[in-house]
């Protein structure tokens, strides 16, 4: 079984584009932040104290969310279970229909970028662009968060865009027929 979906090869090179590119810069960028941003929770201001490098960590899952000691392995698990979801979306997705695909790339390698925190050690997620304006903040996230985002985002708009158009299409096809039943009479 090839790993390409019905849409062909290039759906499979945007998406496995998408999903190897965003999940190198977040390793990358995580382990800069831990090498760099010492100690924790200390920031270092980017542009004024808009846009700061906080090194955080984070053993739950997104805004903080926790189930207590099991977070790792119970987030682990729901972040598997999202990738099984996003590469069976990826596989069925139409031949040329890149900008589904492209999303679904982001999500899914920012989905991997975060569980390979998860697996690396029991401190949990690497956390480290902090935006605001004074006190206050946006949770710290890191650029596999901001990859799930603007796949998630994109992804709900082409769905939303696919809605519409079936809308449309079934609206047109019911003016046709009562178009055709009225002719009839």
């Amino acid at each position: 079984m090839t790993d390409t979906p019905a849409g062909g090869a290039k759906n499979g090179l945007v998406f496995w584009t998408a999903a190897v590119s965003v999940v190198a810069l977040d390793v990358v960028t995580k382990l800069l932040a831990v090498q760099y941003l010492k100690p924790a929770r200390v920031p270092h201001r980017i542009i004024g104290n808009v846009v700061r490098f906080t090194l955080a960590f984070n053993p739950g899952a997104a805004f903080s969310m926790s189930v207590g000691d099991k977070s790792r392995y119970f987030f682990g698990g729901l972040a598997i279970a999202a990738l099984v979801v996003l590469w069976r979306l990826y596989r069925t997705s139409k031949g040329g229909d890149w900008v589904r695909v492209g999303a679904l790339g982001l999500a899914w390698g920012g989905a991997a970028g975060n569980l390979i925190d998860r697996f690396r050690g029991a401190r949990g997620v690497v956390d480290f662009i902090d935006i605001g304006v004074g006190d206050v903040r946006f949770w710290t996230f890191n650029v596999a968060d901001s990859a799930v985002t603007i796949g998630a985002l994109t992804l709900a708009f082409v769905l939303w865009r696919e809605d519409r158009e079936q809308l449309a299409i079934a609206a047109g096809e019911a003016a046709m027929r009562d178009e055709a039943s009225s002719g009839a009479r």
